[in-house]
């Protein structure tokens, strides 16, 4: 006797008409018409199933503070860290904390049961290190949270921050972050790439360094992040985030680049809703996107993740931490319209992201965790189509949060006509 079955599910990889049996919080069979009998069982009806959404890059302690202490008039990057600068004296550990656990209500609403969150260390106060460490430990039954020291203000431009990242560190933060381009010079900035890697590689950590979050074309430190992952074997547990000057370099450099950072094995995370609001602002037109280069990347075989970044905060004041509308927004960005890289997009929210945060046992396979989605649509691509609804998210077995079919109905010629906009609902002509 399973604990629960989950039958008629389609699968991310394509397999249709597939039972999950789940026993003792593990997947314990994926194959057609299992016969076994469960506690409990859900019909997925030929719906999609898959693992939980992952979101490979997020701020929880500055999420849901929109309109603190004031809205942000211009819509800008500049004026997003003038309003974070000025609130920062107005922050406690119990507002960070609040705002942070309201917003992973709704991740698991959304059933993205996965987050890394980087963490301002520039407050000597480390008051956001305070507040997500404990609501970490927490969520622990509900979700994974990761936590990244991040020098908002700069390794070295930061007078204090390099004694903060150590007092992070023993505060239990899982990775060394950076911020190279905020830098004073080029120089500082390579230098604090050189010397965070180093200190990671020490210590055992992985490192996710805001990287040429700008878009200036001869901000290049992802080379260094690159070059520097090389060097101390570093490959698989380095991550450069942002990397949207990318988006401005000329193509010859990039056929270097991109081989190098393939070669290292350094990952890349875009964050499609906030690299093209705050990115090309000094355009008139044409006007640059913005977003990292993450087709070329993907087909170079680099492991690309998508972020939400922002959720009603001083940079970005729309979100739900939806990270289908996340994918949605890279695939229109990148252009990557293709089968493949639809579905490319659909696995920058779920595996890719994963295996960048080092998550175990993530997947739908037998021995690993009985955490899953099943969502309102047929496959992948109409997941993304659609911002499908999660019909259920299951953490370790438990139904962790369940919501009815999106319906409409539409009175036509007398009928009551229901409407979803799935495939299913097509008229077979």
């Amino acid at each position: 006797m399973l604990d629960l079955i989950i039958r008629n599910a389609n699968l991310p990889d394509g397999r249709i008409g597939i039972d999950i049996g789940i026993e003792n919080t593990r997947i314990a069979a994926v194959e057609p018409a299992l016969a076994a009998e469960a506690t409990q069982t859900i019909d997925a009806t030929g719906r999609l199933v898959t693992p939980p959404f992952i979101d490979a890059h997020i701020h929880l302690d500055s999420t849901l503070s929109l309109g603190l202490p004031r809205m942000n008039q211009s819509g800008t990057l500049l004026e997003g860290i003038s309003l974070w600068g000025e609130l920062k004296p107005d922050l406690t550990v119990e507002a960070i904390y609040t705002r942070a656990k309201q917003l992973c209500l709704w991740s698991m609403a959304r059933g993205t049961l996965g987050i890394r969150s980087h963490v301002d260390i520039c407050d000597d106060r480390l008051l956001a290190v305070e507040a997500l460490a404990t609501l970490r430990e927490e969520l622990k039954p509900y979700l994974d949270i990761q936590l990244v020291a991040f020098p908002q203000d700069g390794f070295f431009r930061y007078p204090n921050a390099a004694q903060n990242l150590e007092r992070a560190l023993a505060m239990g933060i899982d990775v060394i972050g950076g911020i190279p381009h905020f830098e004073r010079t080029m120089e500082d900035g390579a230098l604090s790439v050189k010397t965070l890697v180093r200190l990671a590689a020490e210590r055992g950590l992985m490192v996710d360094m805001h990287c040429d979050e700008t878009d200036d074309p001869l901000s290049r430190h992802i080379e260094t992040l690159a070059c520097e992952t090389i060097r101390h074997g570093m490959g698989g547990r380095v991550t450069g985030s942002h990397l949207t000057s990318m988006h401005s370099m000329d193509n010859y450099y990039v056929s270097k680049l991109i081989p190098l950072i393939a070669q290292s094995g350094v990952a890349a995370i875009a964050n499609p809703l906030i690299n093209i609001t705050l990115q090309g602002r000094h355009d008139t037109y044409p006007k640059r996107r913005g977003m990292t280069r993450v087709k070329e990347l993907m087909e170079a075989g680099v492991t690309v993740g998508f972020g939400h970044d922002c959720v009603m905060d001083p940079w970005y004041s729309q979100g739900s931490h939806d990270m289908l509308q996340v994918a949605s927004m890279g695939l229109h960005v990148g252009q990557l319209t293709g089968v493949e890289e639809i579905r490319s997009c659909f696995a920058a929210v779920t595996t890719n992201p994963a295996q960048i945060l080092g998550l175990e046992n993530y997947g739908i396979a037998p021995g690993n965790h009985a955490d899953l989605l099943v969502l309102q649509a047929e496959d992948t691509i109409e997941a993304i189509r659609l911002s499908a609804e999660r019909l259920y998210v299951i953490r370790r077995v438990k139904i962790l949060a369940q919501a009815a079919p999106r319906q409409s109905t539409v009175n036509f010629a007398g009928q009551s006509i229901p409407i979803d906009f799935t495939r299913a609902n097509l008229p077979n002509f």
